[in-house]
């Protein structure tokens, strides 16, 4: 058990110094956009399990659901999955195909290009689900 405690330390701390460059940037967004993910799905699992259980607990998470926070949380999402998605591929690539031309200047330049492609997938969903936010939860733009 000690030794378990100690690894995870080490981890954490490992996370937590910043060494800086893209590449260690890079490393924490995809950890994050991966958590991020993965606690997204576990919450809608359990809430969509709720349609059959408990029908008004369901009406109750869509209802809170519809609150302003959680839908630019959802925005969020959908960038972390964008990213992360986008990532794992250039992972994938570069470990897969790349391993030989891996430098350092090489990958700093892939994790910027992964960041510019990924906010550009997701700016116009952002604008679209936005808009909606404004339109269903203000009198702005005919809601």
């Amino acid at each position: 058990m000690a030794a378990l405690i100690a690894s995870l330390k080490t981890t954490l701390t490992g996370y937590l110094k910043y060494r800086g460059g893209e590449g260690h940037l890079s490393f924490l967004l995809h950890r994050l956009t991966g958590l991020g993910t993965l606690l997204f799905l576990s919450i809608h699992i359990v809430d969509t399990s709720f349609v059959y259980f408990a029908p008004q607990l369901y009406d109750h998470a869509i209802q809170l659901y519809r609150n302003p926070l959680f839908m630019i949380g959802e925005i969020g999402l959908v960038f972390a999955v964008i990213f992360h998605g986008v990532n794992g591929l250039r992972i994938a690539v570069v470990d897969m195909w790349l391993s030989d031309k891996w430098t350092i200047d090489a990958q700093r330049k892939a994790a910027r290009t992964v960041l510019v492609v990924s906010v550009l997938l997701w700016l116009p969903a952002a604008v679209w689900m936005f808009r909606a936010l404004l339109i269903h939860n203000t009198n702005l733009l005919g809601g």
